[in-house]
């Protein structure tokens, strides 16, 4: 699995590595090579992010040569945030809205699924196509799917007035490219999640966005929506990587919502080769909104946080048995790419075979007031 995280480098990035001896260091992408910019006035990325104008800090701080980002020399890449929470929106596509309500209907039986998809997918499906969430319009096909017997807790979030917004990793538990991604061994029928995740600060204002796979349990969750937390938030349930690319001139909200992530998994046990994607355009609410729904007077993030914005994926392709669809296996390796946001690679593994999360708030505060950042 090559380690090339393909950079624009038309960008403005800031993300994070691991120097061996030092520890956690900000790093940003100039001529080629990544630069630590690690520094007093913004040790952490919250601390860019926080900053009135993160695209001039980034640009104007001194900093050190490590080489370039697809040659590690000793240093191995950490997911782009640090002390921003992860959280995720779930159910924000037409299309896995639909997958969702399968997973519900089956409770998690994978054996199940093909059999609802032909009976009631392309019903759900073709009634919610082009609608806006909480629209009038959503609220007459709400009345006609609950007339029918067909209203779901999954449609509930997706075309209602609110959105689902869950918390999916602690601050610093998200792994970066090239690191193990983990799925709880209990389950059995899961998937990746190619999606845009958005970094935010603590005033609601988007500073950037990256790539993100949010690993989906979907027999955990499918079983009841009351295990989201069992299926979403484990030992390295999520990636988040290469970089964080900042908005500027050049790249804004509106170039996320134009693009779009290409997804393959390849089997290291079979061989299996799965291709998919998620185009940005096909989403059914803003992100802007899914933003202003997370913060504000009833919720602050004094720190900041990023934000999954879901995705339009979800596999129905069989890699064993017909009928059983998709499925990981420990070994995978799964690569999310976008021109815009560059490649994020990570293998797939049981969580309990991931490295421990072992370095939490207290380790970085330690070491940035040893390294004499604080």
């Amino acid at each position: 699995m090559t380690d090339d995280p393909a950079l624009d480098p038309r960008g403005t990035w800031i993300g994070r590595v691991d120097r061996p001896g030092i520890g956690p260091c900000l790093v940003t992408l100039r001529d080629g090579q990544l630069h630590d910019i690690t520094g007093r006035a913004a040790p952490t990325v919250r601390d860019v992010l926080e900053a009135d104008d993160p695209v001039s800090h980034v640009a104007g701080a001194r900093g050190e040569a490590i080489g370039p980002p697809d040659a590690p020399d000793g240093w191995s890449w950490l997911a782009p945030c640090d002390l921003q929470p992860v959280k995720a929106s779930g159910v924000t596509f037409a299309g896995s809205m639909v997958e969702r309500v399968i997973e519900e209907q089956a409770a998690g039986d994978a054996g199940r699924a093909a059999e609802i998809r032909a009976r009631i997918g392309a019903r759900i499906g073709d009634s919610l196509s082009g609608i806006v969430p909480g629209s009038d319009h959503a609220m007459r096909v709400k009345a006609a799917l609950q007339d029918e017997g067909l209203w779901s807790q999954y449609l509930e979030v997706g075309i209602g007035p609110d959105a689902e917004v869950f918390s999916k990793a602690q601050a610093l538990a998200a792994v970066g490219h090239g690191a193990a991604v983990g799925v709880h061994p209990m389950s059995n029928w899961n998937n990746p999640e190619p999606e845009v995740v958005l970094a935010v600060d603590s005033r609601g204002a988007i500073r950037g966005a990256a790539l993100g796979n949010d690993v989906n349990l979907r027999d955990v969750e499918g079983r009841s929506a009351l295990l989201l937390s069992k299926a979403k938030d484990n030992n390295a349930s999520c990636a988040i990587g290469p970089m964080i690319r900042l908005f500027d001139d050049d790249f804004d909200l509106d170039t996320v919502k134009g693009l779009t992530v290409r997804l393959r998994v390849e089997g290291a046990q079979d061989g299996f080769v799965l291709d998919g994607s998620s185009a940005m355009a096909a989403i059914s609410r803003d992100p802007a909104d899914i933003v202003a729904q997370t913060i504000g007077r009833h919720h602050q993030y004094p720190d900041g946080f990023m934000l999954f914005l879901g995705t339009l994926f979800a596999p129905t392709q069989d890699r064993d048995a017909p009928g059983q669809g998709f499925t990981h296996k420990a070994g995978d390796a799964v690569t999310l790419s976008c021109a815009e946001l560059g490649t994020l690679r990570n293998v797939v593994m049981p969580c309990t075979e991931c490295p421990p999360w072992t370095f939490g708030t207290a380790a970085l505060m330690r070491n940035l007031a040893g390294r004499g950042l604080l």
